[in-house]
């Protein structure tokens, strides 16, 4: 019995498939943890969440941007763009409102003390502990799967405000909150986020560093598995972080790690169109 933590699926469903042959996934007794980003980008988004939404107790998912975009556009308050959506199968599904059903009630981290991992998509707020994180994830979760999910969807866009206070309101706290979990990459000392750089953890704007480098980070003792930073390519030396996002979609691999040895496996995949 084991079980596998695997980076960004993004759509790219056959990847998957071969990824799960690779490590001998057997759905009886081995469990399954995603990173988020389950849709988008891939050509497969519809048979990737039927597939990992079948698994049942077998398998669970945090929420990731991709998927947060999904919910937005199946709830009416964004709309689909053809140049950046490829998710047109989910919306066009008989099962489209049981799978968004499901979705939604993915949590925004996830921690194991058995294990003794936590799993979140971008990171984790450097000046948060993990009973915090934890606390305040649930303060967006009841948002995302009671009767307010379509207002909390249209006010949780924006890159502001990008420091956090404990004396936050409203739709900024709740902002603040979704976009520490899902798009989280650099961080200032003094706790400013940056939300427009995607670059390699060498490459951080000016006055800023990779979130899990922070002096003094609350969580530098919890082992964290997050996906979301396809250019760090699964690599970091700072210890008891394990980035898996390996950018399946862009024509590198599809990363799984078991996590009871910590051993790696890696599908190379096509690049998708």
């Amino acid at each position: 019995m084991s079980t596998y933590v695997i980076g960004d699926v993004q759509g790219c469903f056959r990847s998957l498939m071969q990824l799960l042959e690779k490590i001998c996934f057997d759905p009886s007794k081995d469990t399954l943890w995603f990173t988020g980003d389950l849709v988008n980008r891939g050509p497969q988004s519809l048979e990737t969440l039927r597939f990992i939404k079948a698994l049942g107790k077998n398998a669970l998912t945090v929420l990731g941007n991709h998927d947060l975009t999904l919910l937005a556009v199946s709830y009416g308050v964004a709309t689909y763009q053809p140049s950046h959506h490829t998710f047109s199968d989910i919306l066009q599904a008989e099962d489209k409102c049981e799978l968004i059903e499901w979705l939604r009630c993915s949590p925004l981290i996830h921690h194991d003390p058995t294990l003794g991992y936590t799993l979140v998509h971008a990171g984790i707020y450097p000046k948060w502990a993990l009973t915090i994180a934890l606390s305040l994830a649930k303060e967006v979760e009841a948002l995302l799967q009671g009767p307010g999910i379509q207002e909390l969807l249209l006010h949780i866009y924006g890159n502001e405000p990008n420091n956090w206070d404990p004396n936050l309101a409203g739709f900024d706290r709740l902002r603040f909150i979704v976009n520490s979990f899902t798009r989280l990459r650099f961080c200032s000392t003094s706790g400013v986020l940056d939300f427009t750089s995607k670059e390699s953890a060498d490459n951080a704007p000016v006055g800023y560093m990779p979130w899990f480098n922070i002096p003094n980070r609350v969580t530098q003792n919890e082992k964290i598995l997050f996906g979301h930073w396809a250019s760090l390519q699964g690599i970091c030396s700072t210890p008891n972080v394990f980035p898996l996002d390996t950018g399946c979609v862009w024509g590198n691999c599809l990363t799984a790690m078991r996590l009871e040895d910590a051993f790696y496996f890696h599908e190379p995949c096509p690049k998708e169109p």
